[in-house]
């Protein structure tokens, strides 16, 4: 893989919102309804979230956002990698950016909530190797067997 150029997204690409489409799909076939905290095209342009794509020249290799929860406190929405770029270091690096850019904002914690289906295993992984522990409900969320609920300090 050659470099990998993270930028912000309008939401506005063929491209990503494909691959947003295909992320709320898969979160629908692998949790309740009821259970699925992906957000949409309108949400996600909401002014609390940031969203960035990553590219290797004109192919789009994955997703990732933040959201500010508080002054202190933000939540990392919308993580994905293209079915085609897995397990190549896509979801590594936005991860690594988006956790800079947050440090870079004087958050001093950053959450997340994922599922609990075995598909989700490579992405709780992730947080893991990177310092997220199991954590309870925030922002609004409530205990669901479905979710998983995790915190890192920046």
């Amino acid at each position: 893989m050659h470099a990998i150029t993270i930028k912000m997204d309008d939401l506005r690409s063929a491209d990503t919102i494909a691959l947003l489409e295909a992320h709320r799909q898969s979160m629908f076939a692998h949790s309740p309804p009821e259970s699925v905290h992906a957000l949409g095209l309108e949400d996600l342009r909401e002014p609390e979230i940031t969203f960035w794509s990553a590219w290797e020249g004109d192919t789009l290799l994955g997703c990732g956002a933040l959201k500010e929860i508080t002054g202190t406190q933000a939540e990392l929405k919308s993580m994905r990698t293209v079915a085609s770029h897995l397990r190549k270091g896509v979801a590594a690096r936005m991860l690594e950016y988006i956790i800079a850019v947050a440090r870079s904002r004087g958050y001093t914690q950053l959450y997340l909530e994922t599922g609990t289906a075995a598909a989700f295993a490579p992405a709780r992984a992730l947080y893991e190797r990177y310092g997220f522990t199991p954590c309870g409900p925030f922002a609004g969320y409530v205990e669901d067997p479905h979710s998983v609920f995790m915190v890192t300090t920046l």
